[in-house]
């Protein structure tokens, strides 16, 4: 799986967006408490600094001034307030207690579980903050800070008068920081998810569109191979540009390499049967060659150079410009032309070749090939030489049986070498098969021999298909 650079590149993105997503979640956790924390400071200030008013330079308490704000003035909320000083005690009506460890019973307002657990446990006492930098601005005589305990977190400012310190304490049930928190802290979570499955989203829809010129520059590759187009197209993104110049000119290359091989073959070869014709003839004069076996030898020489013009004639495999060659009507007229060659065999041809059957092939080649196989079929057959063609997957599939007495496995492999004739009858050389099975591999087919399910020789010949269009 690493093997592939998708896979790699969605590895390592999903890995760095999940480590980004949970240390922002870690991130977030405590700076909302600090928020959370910073509000609700912010609501006991408010209310401390209106009790403050109330309390006069002789620290008695001014029950005009007296107010609550926000939430102390709903009874049952929990948020509570407590005033003491040198002439007693003032408590907010909306709890019994700020300090609900001094009083007996259950707090007067409901909590959630967590909190009621905290009850049970032993009793902690107050841990006060620092104290602030900057102190209320309405005296410089107040010190304030804040604690908590079991079930209140509160903060308390002491005011200094002539009869002794005023300790003015505002409180808020510990479980509304939590809630407060928990409330903010919810959203966020699920902001971050949606905004970690947003980018995994994208993330895949960035690699798609990144690697879409890859796929594009291995189907160009494939078409070139198969023969539809003879270079890559030039219009890349500017990354594969270099590559694919490069590859272009391979292919370019690779062309010219070829055509001088094919050429440096087909002219030895036309060397070559000039004097090897000059030959022939002057051994066909009387007494030159008494037993004919002179004879047979340039024979074999002649079909070897035939074999060899053959393979100089046949283009690579999928060479650009190779037509798609209609197999049906090629076949109908090559069959044509062997029933009149045979007609005194009345052998009879059944063709089973869709017309919709094209392959990527020379049209000399094809001939060359099928006109073989086809000719061998009708030499050896009985009545019946029966053709059937057929698309699998990339390649079209041509069988050509025949009703005769067929081949051993043995004798199948010793027909496929040059030179070999399993029957001495008639004319020929043994090139036939061989050549068409050497056509068959340079045009990136095959052929092999089997037995044929009316008794005869089976020659199956797989070529590269082709569509129409091409």
């Amino acid at each position: 799986m690493l093997n592939s650079i998708r896979a790699r590149l969605l590895i390592s993105g999903v890995l760095f967006t999940i480590v980004a997503v949970v240390l922002a979640a870690l991130t977030i956790r405590p700076s909302l408490d600090q928020f959370v924390r910073r509000n609700v400071d912010a609501s006991l200030e408010s209310q401390i600094s209106v009790l403050a008013r109330a309390v006069k330079s002789d620290g008695t308490l001014d029950q005009d001034r007296i107010q609550s704000v926000g939430p102390f003035i709903r009874r049952g909320a929990g948020w509570a307030w407590v005033v003491r000083g040198p002439a007693g005690v003032l408590r907010s009506q909306t709890v019994a207690s700020v300090e609900p460890r001094q009083g007996e019973g259950p707090p007067p307002w409901p909590r959630p579980e967590r909190d009621r657990d905290r009850d049970r446990m032993p009793q902690r006492e107050m841990r006060p903050d620092k104290p602030p930098t900057a102190p209320l601005k309405e005296s410089r005589r107040w010190r304030s800070r804040s604690g908590w305990n079991e079930s209140f977190y509160f903060r308390t400012l002491t005011i200094s008068t002539s009869r002794g310190p005023v300790t003015v304490t505002a409180g808020a049930p510990r479980y509304i920081r939590d809630r407060m928190r928990d409330e903010g802290l919810r959203p966020l979570l699920l902001s971050l998810g949606v905004l970690g499955v947003g980018l995994l989203a994208a993330m895949i829809g960035q690699l798609e569109l990144g690697l879409r010129p890859l796929r594009k520059l291995g189907a160009s590759l494939a078409a070139v191979r198969g023969g539809e187009q003879r270079r890559i197209d030039d219009k890349q993104p500017r990354e594969l540009e270099p590559v694919v110049a490069e590859l272009n000119a391979l292919l370019d290359h690779n062309e010219q390499a070829l055509a001088k091989a094919r050429s440096h073959v087909s002219n030895l070869a036309h060397g070559l049967k000039t004097p090897l014709a000059t030959l022939a003839v002057r051994l066909a004069e009387p007494g030159r060659d008494p037993d004919g076996s002179l004879a047979s030898l340039i024979a074999q020489i002649d079909g070897a150079i035939g074999h060899h013009l053959g393979r100089a004639r046949a283009a690579s495999p999928g060479a650009p410009g190779r037509p798609a060659l209609p197999v049906r009507s090629r076949l109908d007229d090559l069959v044509a032309a062997l029933s009149r060659i045979h007609a005194a065999a009345g052998v009879r041809a059944e063709l089973d070749v869709a017309d919709d059957l094209y392959v990527a092939c020379d049209p000399q080649d094809f001939d060359e090939m099928t006109g073989n196989l086809l000719d061998n079929a009708w030499k050896f057959a009985e009545r019946t030489v029966r053709v059937t063609g057929r698309r699998e997957g990339a390649r079209v599939v041509l069988d050509i049986d025949d009703d005769g007495p067929g081949l051993t496995d043995e004798a199948a492999a010793a027909a496929l070498v040059p030179g070999s004739r399993l029957d001495e009858r008639g004319a020929g050389h043994g090139f036939g098969l061989p050549i068409a099975l050497e056509l068959a591999e340079l045009h990136d087919g095959a052929l092999t021999l089997g037995r044929a399910p009316i008794g005869g020789l089976r020659v199956t010949l797989a070529l590269p298909a082709r569509s129409a269009e091409a």
